[in-house]
């Protein structure tokens, strides 16, 4: 319900907007005509500017580029704050205080003159509208802890500058607006969640302290948006020493990183450096040996190559490294006696240099002693005598080690383990995907990795599909806070052979927080969700909607009638999304063929880079992450699905379903989908 002192107070905040934006619009221009009237003098007079002068010209070029470049970013959140300025109210009371402050919030701060009329919603004082209801209530200001009384809190919708309702907030009140924005269709990019994040998520957000943060979050649990919104928070609490350059997201594919990417922006923020695996072991391994991408479990049959993944996912397989490079030294190093002249460093003082410098790479070890011998006879060298340069002794040291590069120092670890047939190379000097990290594990321990001083914070999403060796090698390379972050109840590697106590284990000392509601599936399509995969965890919020629907087919084409229906159906709708969803991509090329040529279709794949609204045919391990109005699952018969692990691909699948879920098969229906396993869904058989 609106009344007309809220009607009036948005008047008067659109004017000072529009006035704010007025005047940055202004100086934007300003800005940019004295920049290219100084551009054009320097282009000009080029040939008669000294040095000096023109190296001061262009520092003073960078400074009024970097100055119009602030002046755009105000006026460009100005520009959204015109659309809608804040979306809460909170009246506050502090102890020993007679009149309570009124608190707008919005997604960014707004002072017009002297006054700050409103708080962005990372401002500490912000953090009451999440935390607490009408009553006693507090927040951390820089100063300290303030108590107080919350006497009033309200939410708004303003869209385009138009105040849509005004309402007393309340649990009930929060409930329903919620209820309410997960009902809408889904759109083509994740958008921000800061008008209706929850407690529980409100206190990840603003963790400030934990180095290490490790969410497990049930499917639709927000918990990719909830680490999108701390690292806003983050660049909003610590500005002076954190930047969006110094932020990275290690994401499954290009595809998500493509989908979460206007979250950032929509909060004022820049957009972070997104990062994949293979990007980071390109880097490292540059041109030193080449690799093969990671193969998709459920597109192959290699029973061989399923067991070698297996045995390097484990995380006794990062005990066997460490007790294999522990042991290297005497099974590499060979020391003996260097002579030159009068001089000699014999072959045990060599060896206890090699040990004392034990934590650092062997080849930096060798130039350290290489300099020890050096000074040593420098030092010693009173008669004037020839002595060996650094090179020379180092030279000689090289020659003491028996194993020359990191590759034949990983043929020998599985010597070593009595496992030869645990190493594969698929072809000349290439490596498979599960052996990249323990290679670069041990390239660390030979030649030395390079840290990345840039990422002074790294987020990890879906961190169930890495392995521990992988983690271990990110925390040689990144030694910055992380926030780590996914789901072990979707596992979509079966060979993957570890489990989130083996995950935390790694990163002892780390702050662990459990999501277990999940909001973005209807009531109905979680509990169907949960009757094929019982996490054991999972809290569906009372969202209702349409039952999913299990539709039996006569035949594969009847099938591909069924699907095209479906689509004919969606088009019709008022939803924005639909998935195919199928259990390989193969699958899902051979569909989108059969139907790009009469609709616009969207196929993603590995090599895809970008997500857009509309018809999706896809994969499982290409949909996580992701989400769609309305899902269809083809191909659900027992030959398709039949295996303990398909569970977990088919819980994936359904669960990307926010509205709609159907599942067609033709001949027997898969083991898991099974009537006696399943209740609260529709099942049909179409008629011929």
């Amino acid at each position: 319900m609106n009344n007309q002192s809220d009607i009036l107070y948005l008047e008067e905040i659109n004017r000072k907007v529009n006035d704010a934006l007025e005047k940055a619009d202004a100086d934007v221009r300003r800005l940019d005509e004295n920049y290219m009237e100084f551009k054009r003098y320097m282009v000009q007079n080029r040939g008669e500017i000294d040095p000096h002068e023109m190296f001061q010209n262009e520092m003073e070029l960078n400074r009024m580029d970097n100055t119009t470049a602030l002046s755009a970013s105000i006026r460009d959140k100005l520009l959204k704050l015109k659309d809608s300025p804040y979306f809460a109210r909170i009246d506050f009371k502090e102890n020993n205080s007679c009149i309570p402050g009124k608190y707008y919030i919005g997604r960014f701060s707004f002072r017009y003159g002297n006054e700050l009329l409103i708080f962005d919603w990372r401002a500490p004082i912000s953090s009451m509208f999440y935390d607490y209801e009408i009553g006693p209530a507090g927040f951390d200001a820089p100063s300290g802890r303030i108590e107080g009384q919350l006497t009033e809190k309200r939410q708004f919708k303003i869209k385009n500058g138009k105040l849509e309702y005004a309402l007393q907030s309340s649990l009930t009140i929060q409930d329903d607006i919620l209820q309410q924005e997960l009902s809408h269709t889904s759109d083509e990019k994740m958008k921000s969640i800061i008008t209706t994040i929850q407690k529980e998520q409100n206190q990840i957000i603003r963790n400030e302290n934990s180095r290490t943060l490790i969410i497990q979050g049930v499917a639709g649990s927000g918990k990719t948006s909830i680490a999108l919104h701390r690292i806003a928070f983050l660049l909003y609490r610590f500005k002076d020493r954190l930047s969006a350059d110094h932020v990275g997201i290690l994401s499954p594919n290009r595809v998500f990183g493509n989908y979460i990417s206007e979250v950032l922006p929509e909060l004022g923020e820049e957009p972070v450096c997104e990062l994949g695996f293979t990007d980071i072991a390109r880097e490292q391994i540059g041109n030193l040996i080449g690799f093969e991408t990671d193969r998709v479990p459920s597109e192959s049959n290699d029973s061989a190559w399923m067991e070698r993944v297996r045995f390097k996912s484990a995380l006794s397989f990062v005990k066997q490294m460490d007790d294999f490079i522990s042991a290297a030294p005497g099974i590499i190093f060979d020391p003996a006696d260097f002579t030159y002249g009068r001089f000699t460093a014999d072959a045990d003082t060599i060896k206890k240099r090699f040990d004392a410098y034990g934590n650092f790479p062997v080849r930096q070890r060798l130039k350290m002693i290489a300099s020890d011998i050096y000074e040593r006879f420098h030092s010693d060298n009173y008669m004037g005598d020839d002595i060996p340069k650094s090179s020379t002794i180092l030279k000689a040291l090289n020659k003491m080690i028996k194993i020359k590069n990191t590759l034949s120092l990983y043929k020998e670890f599985y010597k070593y383990m009595n496992k030869t047939e645990l190493f594969i190379m698929p072809s000349k000097n290439t490596l498979e995907w599960a052996d990249v990290f323990p290679f670069l594990y041990l390239y660390n321990f030979y030649e030395g990795l390079q840290e990345n001083r840039l990422i002074r914070h790294l987020v990890i999403d879906e961190m169930q599909d890495y392995t521990p060796i992988q983690y271990v090698v990110i925390n040689i390379l990144f030694h910055c806070p992380k926030t780590i972050l996914g789901d072990f109840g979707q596992f979509i590697n079966p060979s993957h052979a570890y489990t989130l106590d083996d995950l935390k284990s790694l990163y002892e000392g780390s702050d662990f927080i459990e999501l277990t509601k999940s909001y973005r599936s209807t009531y109905e399509i979680i509990s169907f969700a949960m009757q094929i995969k019982n996490t054991g965890t999972i809290k569906a919020i009372e969202r209702h909607g349409t039952p999913p629907a299990i539709i039996r087919c006569q035949n594969k084409n009847d099938e591909l009638l069924t699907i095209r229906n479906k689509i004919e159906a969606f088009l019709q709708s008022s939803y924005s999304s639909l998935a195919i969803i199928t259990k390989t991509s193969h699958d899902g090329k051979l569909l989108y063929d059969q139907l790009s040529g009469d609709y616009e279709v969207h196929f993603i794949s590995t090599d895809s880079t970008e997500f857009k609204s509309g018809i999706t045919v896809t994969s499982i391990q290409m949909s996580k992450g992701l989400e769609f109005d309305e899902v269809i699952i083809p191909y659900a018969d027992s030959v398709c699905y039949s295996e303990e692990h398909d569970r977990n691909l088919l819980y994936i699948a359904c669960t990307r379903a926010m509205h709609r879920l159907t599942l067609f098969y033709t001949g027997e229906i898969s083991p898991l989908l099974k009537p006696e396993n399943q209740t609260n869904y529709n099942e049909k058989t179409r008629l011929p």
